[in-house]
Formats: C-alpha cells, sequence, structure tokens
C-alpha cells in the first residue's frame, strides 16, 4: 500500500515566482545568514 508516486503526482508545483527566488544565488545566502544568526542568538541566550 504504498502511494507515494501519488502524493507526489498530487503535489503542488512551485510557481515561477517561487522558483525565481529558489535560483537566486544572493537571496539565499543571506537567508541562509538569518538563519544562522538566528540560530546563534538562540544558543547565546540558553548559555548565560
Amino acid at each position: 500500500m504504498d502511494n507515494t508516486n501519488e502524493r507526489i503526482a498530487m503535489a503542488p508545483l512551485p510557481t515561477a515566482g517561487e522558483l525565481k527566488h529558489r535560483r537566486n544565488a544572493f537571496g539565499q545566502f543571506f537567508r541562509f545568514m538569518r538563519i544562522n544568526w538566528t540560530m546563534w542568538r538562540l544558543a547565546r541566550k540558553k548559555h548565560h
């Protein structure tokens, strides 16, 4: 009863705008830095 292929076929496809954002290396870099900054702040908050 593996319905993996059916679930993949029913999944929504990304829009053109979403694909554009995913391919933007500059935006990806800042998103990565924002996530790291948030994790760093949370770690510092818990260790003091």
